[in-house]
């Protein structure tokens, strides 16, 4: 390939926006904790499971689920509707972004987090909706 052509190819994807985008689809794992900051800002963080089934591989091989846990936190609005409406066991769909920080716990070391900063959530029911008997 031309060096020109490979030029153009590589200020070409530099000059491409990148995207941070999350979509998870989970149960929650323990009771929302939402809390009031400045000015009454409602904030939520919610612990939220997901699971990779399982399966057998050609030599019969058992592979076990994989569950991975997600933080995710929600601001104004969305977290307001988690206070009211969600719970532990819920079946929920949040979108929104990959945001990583830092923080000094309280014997000062300095800790790292993951979190999914949320701006979109859908809810579809509890655990308890669908084992329910009769």
């Amino acid at each position: 390939m031309p060096a020109q052509t490979r030029t153009l190819c590589s200020l070409h994807f530099t000059d491409m926006p990148s995207i941070n985008k999350v979509i998870l689809l989970g149960h929650v794992g323990k009771e929302p904790e939402v809390r009031y900051v400045d000015q009454g800002v409602a904030v939520a963080q919610v612990r939220l499971a997901t699971t990779e089934r399982g399966y057998t591989l050609p030599n019969g091989t058992q592979v076990p689920d994989r569950t991975e846990w997600h933080n995710v936190v929600l601001w104004r609005k969305l977290a307001e509707t988690v206070e009211k409406y969600v719970h532990t066991g819920d079946f929920i769909y949040v979108e929104g972004k990959i945001q990583s920080r830092t923080y000094e716990d309280k014997q000062g070391i300095t800790r790292y987090i993951t979190e999914i900063w949320a701006d979109d959530l859908k809810l579809f029911g509890s655990k308890k909706d669908t084992n329910t008997n009769g």
